[in-house]
Order: structure tokens, then sequence, then C-alpha cells
């Protein structure tokens, strides 16, 4: 028998699948670099283990969006991957333009050069995906109604011409 799905729960589905799948490695991959990081050797690079967690959590949330679909999991997925690539853009100017600052590399360093700049094309691809669900899903425009004639006046009767 066929699955039954709610209307619009489609972002797991297709290509969309290629990305839950994604999402979900660089999930635990984050989550448990960041732990690490954290009870170890936070007092050798604080700030880069905090935006490694902070990276954590911004792929679960949209690795939980992507796979609960419909449409409130699309805007959390469109959140968190707006999230994720105004990171990694912030993080990787920042990383190169000031070194000093990130003695160990996140996640989002150099635009994600460790991890051979998926980070930096993962949510460009997330974004382009739901927005293509999203006018899919989105439901036809209404139909204008037609144009209205222009009102008719009766006719006036003119005084004949002297």
């Amino acid at each position: 028998m066929a699955e039954v799905r709610p209307a619009g729960a489609d972002t797991a589905r297709g290509p969309g699948r290629v990305l839950v799948a994604l999402y979900g490695v660089f999930a635990l991959a984050a989550t448990s670099r960041a732990a690490v990081q954290l009870a170890t050797q936070f007092e050798q690079a604080p700030l880069a283990y905090l935006l490694s967690a902070v990276a954590a959590v911004v792929y679960v949330v949209a690795t939980v969006g992507l796979v609960r679909g419909g449409r409130p999991g699309r805007r959390t997925a469109t959140v968190a991957c707006a999230v994720e690539l105004a990171g990694v853009l912030i993080v990787g100017a920042l990383s190169l333009a000031d070194p000093a600052a990130f003695p160990d590399e996140t996640v989002w360093s150099g635009f994600g050069r460790g991890y051979f700049f998926v980070p930096l094309v993962l949510p460009v691809l997330g974004l382009l995906w739901l927005r293509h669900l999203s006018a899919q899903n989105s439901p036809p425009p209404p139909k204008s109604p037609p144009p209205k004639s222009p009102p008719t006046s009766p006719p006036t009767s003119s005084p004949p011409p002297p």
C-alpha cells in the first residue's frame, strides 16, 4: 500500500533526499567535533569552537526542517540555510582577514575549505531546492475577473440645430 504523506511534506523526496543526507552528516559531524573541542580544548580557541557549536545547531535545525517538510518545515529549513550561508560568508571572510582570531579551524573557516567547500555550496543548494518547492506548492494565482466594459449612458436628446 502506498504511503500517504501530507500535502507539502516533500522536502525529503527526490533531490531533497540528498540534501537531508548531507545535512544529517554535517549535523552529526559538526556536533561531534564541537562536543570534543569544547570538552577538551576550549581554552585553545574558544571562538572557533563556539562557532563550531553554532554550526552544529544550524545543521541540526536544517536537517529537522527538511525532514519535517510541509510549510513549517520548509520555513524552518529556509531560515537555517540562510543563517548557514551568512555564517559561512562572515566566518569565512573573518578567518581569512584575521587568522590569529581563529587559531583552529571551524566548519565555516575559509568558506568551508576543510570540508571541500561543501558548507558554502550546501546552503545555496538548500535555498534553491526550498524555493523550487515553495513555487511548486503555492496555489495558482487567482484568476482576475474579466475587464468591465465602460458604462453606457442613456442617449441624451439634444435640441435640433437651428
